[in-house]
């Protein structure tokens, strides 16, 4: 294999997918639009706030508290509402709110993201359909990046995550119809649809277990349920289209 990394911008498919910001950096180039997932549990909390009316924040990592605007409420359980990446703490969200949600992997992701393209989602399981025509009408029938954002070794590297690939492949599965899949593309929508009919057991991670997260997994597991988009915005904050 050379060493560029031309290989990786997966040139004459519709639909491609490579991991982490680096697989963000070399597709961006080549795509008109750009959904990143990070399942457990950046975008789902995303969806759940952006649903409620609230503008989201990401944050590059490590994260600075010092670089948070005057008045905006973190969500890294810290703050009077113990706000936090569990989805089920930002249901008490508000139109009008607007947190900063920081995060080792979607987050940090996102923060990279809006340099690369204009046209950023954030999607999980929750919104797959509504993430996908969104994608659909963005692209306008140009080329589509899935990213997910997986997790990290101790030494900083990127971890792929099973349920990444999962959500990926649910995103994938509502854009193929028309499009051509990269073969990543093409193995993350046979992980999806292997997986569908026993989705809870294949996102339940030993680690959100171990925290006692059960609720989280709740949350992510839900297919289809929302119509919301979160869109990051030239202001750097996601709001629902």
């Amino acid at each position: 294999m050379s060493g560029d990394a031309s290989w990786a911008t997966q040139s004459g498919f519709g639909v491609r997918v490579c991991w982490g910001t680096e697989g963000l950096a070399a597709l961006a180039d080549g795509v008109a639009a750009v959904v990143l997932v990070d399942l457990l549990r950046f975008t789902t909390a995303l969806d759940v706030a952006t649903a409620r009316g609230a503008a989201v924040r990401p944050a590059p990592w490590p994260f600075d508290h010092s670089v948070v605007p005057a008045g905006t409420e973190v969500a890294d359980g810290s703050g009077p509402r113990a706000l936090s990446l569990s989805p089920g703490s930002l249901a008490v969200l508000a139109p009008g709110d607007v947190i900063v949600l920081p995060s080792a992997n979607g987050s940090h992701c996102s923060s990279v993201a809006g340099g690369v393209c204009t046209a950023v989602a954030g999607g999980c399981l929750r919104n797959t359909a509504a993430v996908s025509r969104w994608l659909d009408d963005r692209a306008e029938g140009g080329a589509i990046a899935v990213v997910p954002c997986g997790e990290t070794w101790p030494d900083g590297g990127l971890r792929p995550a099973v349920e990444d690939l999962l959500g990926v492949g649910a995103i994938v599965s509502e854009l193929a119809g028309e499009r051509s899949c990269s073969p990543e593309a093409a193995a993350a929508m046979a992980a999806f649809r292997a997986a569908r009919p026993e989705i809870v057991t294949a996102l339940a991670g030993r680690e959100l277990r171990e925290k006692g997260l059960e609720d989280d997994i709740a949350w992510a597991s839900e297919v289809d349920v929302s119509e919301c988009v979160p869109v990051l915005g030239p202001d750097g904050a996601y709001r629902a289209a």
